[in-house]
């Protein structure tokens, strides 16, 4: 399972969603499916772009957790 960690970091920047939004050009429905961890795809451009917003590696942004199913 990979886990979104974009509420991780727009707390630890003090930071709003709407601001994520108009930073970055990703419209705020899409920051809000992250934020929630409900969203199914994401560009690579939008990452690319979130990563430059927070000065952040993809690691602080995107975490691998083996599942339990084999």
């Amino acid at each position: 399972m990979i886990k979104i960690k974009l509420s991780d970091l727009l707390g630890k920047h003090k930071m709003t969603q709407k601001a994520l939004s108009e930073l970055t050009g990703i419209r705020p429905a899409t920051i809000s499916k992250m934020y929630y961890e409900e969203i199914k795809r994401i560009d690579i451009k939008q990452l690319n772009n979130i990563c430059k917003a927070f000065d952040c590696e993809i690691s602080d942004l995107l975490e691998y957790i083996p599942d339990n199913n084999k």
